[in-house]
This record gives C-alpha cells, sequence and structure tokens, in this order.
C-alpha cells in the first residue's frame, strides 16, 4: 500500500536513525529522536505502510564476500524495429532483472540508454559477463565500461 505521507521533522529523524542502525530497537530509536516507544513505533508503521520505508535489508561489504571488481557500464541500445521481436529497450530491461551482477539499472537521457553498476569477483568474472551475457543480448548496441578504482564516498542513506 502506497500512499503519500507528509514527512515532518520527527519523521526524518526516524529516517536519518533507521539508515544508520535499522536493527535497532524501539526504545533506542524513541530514545534517540525523542518520543515514547509507542510514538516511535505508531511513527515507523505509518512510514513503512506509506512506502517511505522500502524495507530492511543486511548492507554487504563486497570484497569480503569476493566481490572486489566494481564497474559502471554505460549501455546503448539497438533500435531496430522489428516487428517479430518485442520492443529492444523493454526486451532489455527484463534481461537485465535475469543478471546478477548487475545491481543497479537505471535509464538515462543522453547518448548512452542505461547504466549499470556491475559487482563482480574479478576481471575474468568481468569478461565472462559482458561477453558472454551482456554483448550477447540482441538489443545490445555497444557498452563502455569504467572501474571503480577507489570509494572516495558510498551510502546507501538518503539526505532525509
Amino acid at each position: 500500500m502506497h500512499n503519500d505521507v507528509d514527512i515532518d521533522a520527527i519523521d526524518r529523524r526516524i529516517l536519518r536513525a533507521l539508515q544508520q542502525d535499522g536493527r535497532m530497537t524501539f526504545d533506542q530509536l524513541a530514545e534517540q529522536v525523542q518520543l515514547s516507544p509507542s510514538a516511535a513505533l505508531r511513527r515507523v508503521r505509518k512510514l513503512e505502510e506509506s512506502g517511505a520505508i522500502a524495507g530492511y535489508v543486511a548492507v554487504l561489504e563486497p570484497a569480503r564476500v569476493g566481490l572486489g571488481l566494481t564497474a559502471y557500464l554505460n549501455v546503448r541500445i539497438a533500435r531496430q524495429p522489428d516487428s517479430q521481436r518485442r520492443d529492444p529497450m523493454e526486451s532489455f530491461r527484463v534481461a537485465v532483472q535475469t543478471w546478477p551482477e548487475v545491481v543497479e539499472c537505471a535509464a538515462l537521457s543522453g547518448e548512452m540508454d542505461y547504466l549499470l553498476r556491475v559487482v563482480v569477483a574479478d576481471m575474468q568474472h568481468y569478461s565472462r559477463f559482458v561477453l558472454e551475457t551482456l554483448l550477447k543480448h540482441p538489443s545490445v548496441q555497444d557498452c563502455r565500461t569504467s572501474f571503480v578504482l577507489d570509494w572516495v564516498k558510498n551510502t546507501t542513506a538518503l539526505p532525509v
């Protein structure tokens, strides 16, 4: 259920606190945002029901789980109208959902159509993904890659 919700200053404090530690107890959250535990619980439930809080996850350290290489790929889709094939953009959108190496995919304006964030074990894994999966997709015309050398800032927290 996704309702619009008015997010006030207290809700913003709750959201900031939960982005830092989504496992804190309601007592800890209430103390941090200066509410009673029952009021904190009501507000969190309202934020969940509205869709402002989409879910809770464990944030993994890629290198610690054997995924030491991150790349950003700009992908251009071929624009071949073929009545026997589905729309190339839609075909790509469906396919990218099945590729576990792709952890983010954004449709772009400009010269390229999509930006993918790909997380893999190493250069061999990356090469296999690009040559055997991405470039074999019939909708993909071209891709350009940039590799992450160092993280300057890497956060999941939104500026609420």
